[in-house]
């Protein structure tokens, strides 16, 4: 599949950061599964790994944690 962005990388498999911002707060979670442009590095998230990653957002943030990384392969 072509990226949509660059319109010229292919997407592979492989894993990247997302970094998420509420209300002051910032979560970074790293080593998310994903497919990545190879040209532009742009990332595309499943549904099941889109709604996972909201979720720790989602309790990070309710903590009132302002700044947190996360390695998603420790939280299992």
């Amino acid at each position: 599949m072509r990226c949509v962005i660059c319109k010229s990388g292919e997407l592979k498999p492989g894993h990247t950061t997302v970094t998420l911002e509420r209300n002051g707060s910032v979560v970074v979670i790293k080593d998310v599964p994903a497919k990545v442009c190879d040209n532009c590095g742009h990332y595309y998230l499943n549904d099941t790994m889109t709604t996972k990653v909201y979720h720790i957002a989602e309790e990070t943030i309710a903590s009132g944690v302002e700044v947190e990384v996360r390695h998603l392969v420790a939280l299992g």
